[in-house]
Protein backbone atom coordinates (compact mmCIF):
# COMPACT_ATOMS: atom_id res chain seq x y z
CA UNK A 1 0.00 0.00 0.00
CA UNK A 2 1.53 3.65 -0.50
CA UNK A 3 -0.32 6.33 0.54
CA UNK A 4 0.15 10.33 0.77
CA UNK A 5 0.75 12.42 3.87
CA UNK A 6 0.10 16.15 3.78
CA UNK A 7 -1.95 18.75 6.65
CA UNK A 8 -2.11 21.94 7.55
CA UNK A 9 -3.77 22.84 4.34
CA UNK A 10 -5.19 26.16 5.88
CA UNK A 11 -7.70 26.15 3.54
CA UNK A 12 -8.82 29.97 3.40
CA UNK A 13 -5.93 31.55 4.64
CA UNK A 14 -5.47 35.15 3.89
CA UNK A 15 -1.73 36.70 3.95
CA UNK A 16 -2.36 40.54 4.83
CA UNK A 17 -5.05 41.59 2.62
CA UNK A 18 -4.14 38.81 -0.20
CA UNK A 19 -6.40 35.68 -0.07
CA UNK A 20 -4.43 32.10 -1.09
CA UNK A 21 -7.50 30.15 -2.37
CA UNK A 22 -6.03 30.47 -5.52
CA UNK A 23 -3.11 29.62 -4.46
CA UNK A 24 -4.78 27.13 -2.45
CA UNK A 25 -6.24 24.96 -5.52
CA UNK A 26 -3.27 25.17 -7.18
CA UNK A 27 -1.45 22.85 -4.24
CA UNK A 28 -4.43 20.69 -4.30
CA UNK A 29 -4.16 19.95 -7.98
CA UNK A 30 -1.02 18.99 -7.65
CA UNK A 31 -1.72 17.04 -4.67
CA UNK A 32 -4.40 14.85 -7.14
CA UNK A 33 -1.43 14.95 -9.78
CA UNK A 34 1.06 13.38 -7.90
CA UNK A 35 -1.55 10.79 -6.51
CA UNK A 36 -2.18 9.70 -9.69
CA UNK A 37 1.81 9.58 -11.32
CA UNK A 38 2.63 7.84 -7.62
CA UNK A 39 -0.66 5.26 -8.02
CA UNK A 40 -1.29 6.43 -4.16
CA UNK A 41 -3.72 4.07 -2.49
CA UNK A 42 -4.66 6.41 0.45
CA UNK A 43 -4.53 10.34 1.18
CA UNK A 44 -3.97 11.43 5.02
CA UNK A 45 -4.57 14.53 6.28
CA UNK A 46 -3.18 15.37 9.32
CA UNK A 47 -5.75 18.66 10.62
CA UNK A 48 -5.55 21.79 10.11
CA UNK A 49 -8.06 21.44 7.19
CA UNK A 50 -9.31 24.95 7.01
CA UNK A 51 -7.82 27.92 8.38
CA UNK A 52 -10.49 29.36 10.95
CA UNK A 53 -12.97 27.33 12.82
CA UNK A 54 -15.54 29.06 10.74
CA UNK A 55 -14.54 29.10 6.93
CA UNK A 56 -15.93 30.73 4.03
CA UNK A 57 -18.26 29.52 1.67
CA UNK A 58 -15.08 29.41 -1.27
CA UNK A 59 -12.97 27.51 1.44
CA UNK A 60 -15.31 24.92 1.89
CA UNK A 61 -16.47 24.38 -2.01
CA UNK A 62 -12.41 24.29 -2.12
CA UNK A 63 -11.71 21.35 0.03
CA UNK A 64 -15.55 19.73 -1.21
CA UNK A 65 -13.98 19.74 -4.84
CA UNK A 66 -10.73 18.04 -3.80
CA UNK A 67 -12.49 15.30 -1.69
CA UNK A 68 -14.71 15.01 -4.17
CA UNK A 69 -12.18 14.45 -6.76
CA UNK A 70 -10.11 11.71 -4.83
CA UNK A 71 -12.95 10.13 -4.36
CA UNK A 72 -14.10 9.71 -7.98
CA UNK A 73 -10.70 8.30 -8.59
CA UNK A 74 -11.45 5.52 -5.99
CA UNK A 75 -8.17 7.04 -3.15
CA UNK A 76 -9.51 6.46 0.04
CA UNK A 77 -9.06 9.64 2.31
CA UNK A 78 -7.94 9.63 6.01
CA UNK A 79 -8.95 13.03 7.56
CA UNK A 80 -8.79 14.71 10.84
CA UNK A 81 -9.66 17.87 12.69
CA UNK A 82 -6.86 20.69 14.02
CA UNK A 83 -6.27 23.30 16.34
CA UNK A 84 -7.29 25.57 13.73
CA UNK A 85 -10.47 23.46 13.04
CA UNK A 86 -14.05 23.33 14.58
CA UNK A 87 -14.07 19.27 15.40
CA UNK A 88 -18.19 19.76 14.79
CA UNK A 89 -17.75 21.48 11.28
CA UNK A 90 -15.17 18.94 9.51
CA UNK A 91 -16.97 15.57 11.06
CA UNK A 92 -19.99 16.88 9.31
CA UNK A 93 -21.96 13.86 7.75
CA UNK A 94 -18.99 11.65 8.59
CA UNK A 95 -21.40 8.17 8.53
CA UNK A 96 -22.16 9.53 5.34
CA UNK A 97 -18.82 9.98 3.98
CA UNK A 98 -17.32 6.71 5.28
CA UNK A 99 -19.38 4.65 3.22
CA UNK A 100 -17.33 6.85 0.05
CA UNK A 101 -13.82 5.64 1.22
CA UNK A 102 -13.73 9.42 3.13
CA UNK A 103 -13.00 8.90 6.81
CA UNK A 104 -13.16 12.10 8.80
CA UNK A 105 -12.42 12.09 12.65
CA UNK A 106 -13.36 15.96 13.70
CA UNK A 107 -14.37 14.72 17.46
CA UNK A 108 -13.05 12.50 20.00
CA UNK A 109 -14.71 11.22 23.29
CA UNK A 110 -12.83 8.11 24.71
CA UNK A 111 -11.15 5.95 21.90
CA UNK A 112 -9.83 6.81 18.88
CA UNK A 113 -11.76 6.17 15.27
CA UNK A 114 -10.05 3.46 13.99
CA UNK A 115 -9.68 2.44 9.89
CA UNK A 116 -9.11 -0.68 8.72
CA UNK A 117 -7.50 -1.22 4.95
CA UNK A 118 -6.07 -3.89 2.97
CA UNK A 119 -3.33 -4.43 0.49
CA UNK A 120 -1.85 -7.65 -0.76
CA UNK A 121 0.41 -8.05 2.47
CA UNK A 122 -2.53 -8.42 4.74
CA UNK A 123 -4.36 -4.86 7.06
CA UNK A 124 -3.10 -2.01 7.98
CA UNK A 125 -5.04 -0.12 11.07
CA UNK A 126 -5.17 3.77 10.60
CA UNK A 127 -5.85 4.94 13.98
CA UNK A 128 -7.15 9.20 13.35
CA UNK A 129 -6.28 10.95 16.82
CA UNK A 130 -7.72 14.74 16.02
CA UNK A 131 -6.73 17.69 18.47
CA UNK A 132 -7.90 17.54 21.59
CA UNK A 133 -8.30 20.09 24.32
CA UNK A 134 -7.04 17.86 27.78
CA UNK A 135 -9.63 19.37 30.00
CA UNK A 136 -12.27 17.92 27.27
CA UNK A 137 -10.84 14.21 28.33
CA UNK A 138 -10.30 14.87 31.74
CA UNK A 139 -6.66 15.66 31.60
CA UNK A 140 -4.15 18.45 32.76
CA UNK A 141 -1.96 18.53 29.66
CA UNK A 142 -1.33 17.01 26.41
CA UNK A 143 1.05 14.64 27.00
CA UNK A 144 -1.34 12.64 29.60
CA UNK A 145 -4.41 13.42 27.12
CA UNK A 146 -2.87 11.50 24.09
CA UNK A 147 -1.26 8.90 26.73
CA UNK A 148 -4.88 8.32 27.98
CA UNK A 149 -6.43 7.68 24.59
CA UNK A 150 -4.07 5.47 22.72
CA UNK A 151 -4.26 3.33 25.51
CA UNK A 152 -7.83 3.26 24.17
CA UNK A 153 -7.62 2.46 20.64
CA UNK A 154 -8.38 -0.52 19.49
CA UNK A 155 -5.85 -2.33 16.77
CA UNK A 156 -5.53 -5.78 15.32
CA UNK A 157 -3.44 -5.32 12.48
CA UNK A 158 0.33 -5.96 12.68
CA UNK A 159 0.62 -2.60 11.22
CA UNK A 160 -0.21 0.33 12.73
CA UNK A 161 -0.25 4.29 11.02
CA UNK A 162 -1.15 6.93 13.89
CA UNK A 163 -2.99 10.31 12.29
CA UNK A 164 -2.63 12.88 14.88
CA UNK A 165 -1.98 17.17 15.61
CA UNK A 166 -0.25 17.72 18.30
CA UNK A 167 3.18 19.55 19.26
CA UNK A 168 5.59 16.67 19.70
CA UNK A 169 9.02 16.43 21.11
CA UNK A 170 11.62 14.04 21.23
CA UNK A 171 13.12 14.06 24.88
CA UNK A 172 11.74 17.40 25.52
CA UNK A 173 13.61 18.38 21.94
CA UNK A 174 11.45 21.20 20.09
CA UNK A 175 10.92 21.00 16.57
CA UNK A 176 11.80 23.54 14.44
CA UNK A 177 8.91 26.12 14.00
CA UNK A 178 8.06 29.02 11.24
CA UNK A 179 6.26 32.76 12.20
CA UNK A 180 3.07 31.03 10.91
CA UNK A 181 2.65 28.89 13.81
CA UNK A 182 1.08 31.32 16.12
CA UNK A 183 0.47 28.79 19.07
CA UNK A 184 2.59 29.75 21.90
CA UNK A 185 3.93 26.94 23.67
CA UNK A 186 4.33 27.83 27.33
CA UNK A 187 5.74 25.17 30.19
CA UNK A 188 5.29 22.78 28.15
CA UNK A 189 1.98 21.67 28.86
CA UNK A 190 1.05 21.24 25.24
CA UNK A 191 4.13 18.83 24.78
CA UNK A 192 3.87 15.44 23.28
CA UNK A 193 6.69 13.01 23.46
CA UNK A 194 7.26 10.85 20.25
CA UNK A 195 7.78 8.20 22.61
CA UNK A 196 4.34 8.14 22.90
CA UNK A 197 4.16 6.60 19.21
CA UNK A 198 5.89 3.31 20.55
CA UNK A 199 4.49 0.44 18.69
CA UNK A 200 2.99 2.58 14.95
CA UNK A 201 4.89 1.47 12.28
CA UNK A 202 4.40 5.25 11.39
CA UNK A 203 3.03 8.21 12.89
CA UNK A 204 1.79 10.99 10.51
CA UNK A 205 2.04 14.29 12.60
CA UNK A 206 0.11 18.02 11.48
CA UNK A 207 0.67 21.39 13.47
CA UNK A 208 4.19 21.97 12.38
CA UNK A 209 4.90 23.51 8.72
CA UNK A 210 8.21 22.56 8.28
CA UNK A 211 8.91 19.03 7.05
CA UNK A 212 10.64 16.97 9.45
CA UNK A 213 11.19 14.05 11.08
CA UNK A 214 11.26 13.47 14.99
CA UNK A 215 14.33 12.24 16.54
CA UNK A 216 15.16 8.73 15.27
CA UNK A 217 11.55 6.96 15.33
CA UNK A 218 9.20 6.71 11.75
CA UNK A 219 7.36 10.42 13.16
CA UNK A 220 7.21 12.76 10.63
CA UNK A 221 5.34 16.37 10.01
CA UNK A 222 4.84 16.71 6.58
CA UNK A 223 4.53 20.49 6.78
CA UNK A 224 2.66 22.77 5.20
CA UNK A 225 2.13 22.40 0.80
CA UNK A 226 2.76 25.74 0.69
CA UNK A 227 4.58 28.69 2.10
CA UNK A 228 2.16 31.05 4.72
CA UNK A 229 4.69 33.42 5.88
CA UNK A 230 8.36 35.08 5.24
CA UNK A 231 10.02 32.85 7.30
CA UNK A 232 9.47 29.98 5.19
CA UNK A 233 11.14 31.82 2.09
CA UNK A 234 14.00 29.09 2.21
CA UNK A 235 11.99 25.94 2.85
CA UNK A 236 11.04 23.41 0.14
CA UNK A 237 7.56 22.17 0.14
CA UNK A 238 6.71 18.74 0.05
CA UNK A 239 4.37 15.94 0.94
CA UNK A 240 4.97 11.98 2.08
CA UNK A 241 4.79 9.32 0.18
CA UNK A 242 4.60 6.15 2.31
CA UNK A 243 5.21 2.63 0.96
CA UNK A 244 4.30 -0.39 3.24
CA UNK A 245 4.90 -3.63 2.24
CA UNK A 246 5.17 -6.83 4.51
CA UNK A 247 5.37 -5.84 8.23
CA UNK A 248 8.14 -4.08 9.25
CA UNK A 249 9.28 -3.32 5.37
CA UNK A 250 8.21 0.37 4.48
CA UNK A 251 9.22 2.96 2.74
CA UNK A 252 9.48 7.04 3.03
CA UNK A 253 9.96 9.73 0.20
CA UNK A 254 9.75 13.64 0.09
CA UNK A 255 7.96 14.40 -3.13
CA UNK A 256 8.50 18.49 -3.57
CA UNK A 257 5.19 20.68 -4.34
CA UNK A 258 5.75 23.21 -6.97
CA UNK A 259 3.87 26.74 -6.50
CA UNK A 260 1.77 28.96 -8.03
CA UNK A 261 3.57 32.16 -5.98
CA UNK A 262 6.66 31.85 -4.01
CA UNK A 263 7.83 34.00 -1.17
CA UNK A 264 10.73 36.54 -1.39
CA UNK A 265 12.54 38.88 0.50
CA UNK A 266 14.35 41.30 -1.61
CA UNK A 267 15.68 44.52 -0.14
CA UNK A 268 17.28 47.84 -1.63
CA UNK A 269 16.43 51.59 -3.33
CA UNK A 270 13.21 51.56 -4.39
CA UNK A 271 15.14 53.13 -7.87
CA UNK A 272 16.95 50.13 -7.52
CA UNK A 273 13.89 47.46 -6.74
CA UNK A 274 12.00 48.40 -9.67
CA UNK A 275 14.20 49.11 -12.12
CA UNK A 276 13.30 46.57 -15.25
CA UNK A 277 16.47 44.34 -15.16
CA UNK A 278 16.01 43.82 -11.26
CA UNK A 279 11.85 43.19 -11.56
CA UNK A 280 13.02 40.88 -14.22
CA UNK A 281 15.44 38.49 -11.65
CA UNK A 282 12.49 36.68 -10.94
CA UNK A 283 8.69 36.37 -10.69
CA UNK A 284 7.28 39.36 -10.23
CA UNK A 285 4.14 38.03 -9.04
CA UNK A 286 5.81 36.44 -6.22
CA UNK A 287 4.66 37.08 -2.67
CA UNK A 288 7.13 40.12 -1.50
CA UNK A 289 8.45 41.14 1.50
CA UNK A 290 10.77 44.30 0.72
CA UNK A 291 13.01 46.33 2.56
CA UNK A 292 13.94 49.95 1.19
CA UNK A 293 17.37 51.22 2.42
CA UNK A 294 16.13 54.78 1.15
CA UNK A 295 17.61 57.67 3.28
CA UNK A 296 15.02 60.49 1.66
CA UNK A 297 11.07 60.53 2.49
CA UNK A 298 9.44 57.99 -0.13
CA UNK A 299 6.10 59.31 -1.62
CA UNK A 300 3.70 56.27 -1.73
CA UNK A 301 6.59 53.51 -1.52
CA UNK A 302 3.77 50.68 -1.69
CA UNK A 303 2.07 51.88 -4.80
CA UNK A 304 5.08 52.57 -5.79
CA UNK A 305 6.08 48.97 -5.83
CA UNK A 306 2.83 47.40 -6.81
CA UNK A 307 2.96 48.94 -10.06
CA UNK A 308 5.72 46.33 -11.05
CA UNK A 309 5.74 43.60 -7.83
CA UNK A 310 1.07 43.05 -7.40
CA UNK A 311 1.82 40.95 -4.74
CA UNK A 312 3.78 42.86 -2.05
CA UNK A 313 2.13 42.19 1.28
CA UNK A 314 4.82 43.94 3.60
CA UNK A 315 7.40 46.77 3.13
CA UNK A 316 10.31 47.18 6.37
CA UNK A 317 12.45 50.23 6.44
CA UNK A 318 16.09 50.35 6.91
CA UNK A 319 17.88 53.53 6.93
CA UNK A 320 21.46 54.12 7.96
CA UNK A 321 21.53 57.77 9.76
CA UNK A 322 24.30 57.29 11.57
CA UNK A 323 27.47 59.32 9.72
CA UNK A 324 31.20 58.01 10.25
CA UNK A 325 31.45 60.51 13.43
CA UNK A 326 28.31 58.69 15.14
CA UNK A 327 29.55 55.44 14.41
CA UNK A 328 33.08 56.07 15.86
CA UNK A 329 30.95 57.83 19.17
CA UNK A 330 28.69 55.25 19.64
CA UNK A 331 30.95 52.67 20.04
CA UNK A 332 33.30 54.63 22.35
CA UNK A 333 30.47 55.02 24.72
CA UNK A 334 29.88 51.42 25.33
CA UNK A 335 32.62 50.80 28.11
CA UNK A 336 33.09 55.07 29.02
CA UNK A 337 32.61 56.15 32.68
CA UNK A 338 30.65 59.30 33.17
CA UNK A 339 32.56 62.03 33.28
CA UNK A 340 33.96 60.46 29.70
CA UNK A 341 30.81 60.14 28.43
CA UNK A 342 30.00 63.90 28.95
CA UNK A 343 33.39 64.44 27.75
CA UNK A 344 32.57 62.82 24.19
CA UNK A 345 29.04 64.42 24.31
CA UNK A 346 30.89 67.79 24.28
CA UNK A 347 32.99 67.30 21.65
CA UNK A 348 30.13 65.87 19.71
CA UNK A 349 27.49 68.62 20.01
CA UNK A 350 30.41 71.63 20.44
CA UNK A 351 33.17 70.16 17.86
CA UNK A 352 35.32 70.89 20.89
CA UNK A 353 37.28 69.51 23.52
CA UNK A 354 35.65 70.08 27.35
CA UNK A 355 37.21 72.39 28.97
CA UNK A 356 39.03 71.14 32.07
CA UNK A 357 36.99 73.28 34.84
CA UNK A 358 33.77 71.41 33.61
CA UNK A 359 35.76 68.31 33.83
CA UNK A 360 36.45 68.60 37.40
CA UNK A 361 32.66 69.93 37.77
CA UNK A 362 31.33 66.58 36.35
CA UNK A 363 33.87 64.85 38.09
CA UNK A 364 32.41 66.60 41.60
CA UNK A 365 28.92 66.17 40.70
CA UNK A 366 29.40 62.40 39.91
CA UNK A 367 31.19 61.90 43.30
CA UNK A 368 28.41 63.58 44.99
CA UNK A 369 25.39 61.38 43.21
CA UNK A 370 27.53 58.50 44.41
CA UNK A 371 27.54 59.22 48.28
CA UNK A 372 24.14 60.43 47.89
CA UNK A 373 23.03 62.98 46.37
CA UNK A 374 24.01 66.18 48.71
CA UNK A 375 24.28 69.43 47.65
CA UNK A 376 27.59 71.28 46.78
Amino acid sequence: MKFLHTGDLHIGKSLNEFSLLEDQAFFLDQIIEITMQQKVDAVVLAGDIYDRSIPSTEAVSLLDRFLVSLSEKNIKVLMISGNHDSSERVSFAGDILDKQGIYIAGSIEEQPKTVTLKDTYGTIDFVLLPFVRPANVGTTNSREAVFKLLSNASTQSERKVLVTHFFVTDQDRLPELSDSETTVHVGGLDHVEASLFTGYDYTALGHIHKPQQIGDRPVYYAGTPMKYSFSEVHQTKSVQIVTFNEPGNLSVEKMEIPLLHDFRKIKGKLEELIAPETVSLADPQDYLQVTLTDEDELIDPMGTLRSVYPNVCQILFEKNDLSEREIEFEAKVRNASIPELFAEFYEYVRGSELPEDRKDLIRILEKEAQEGGKGL
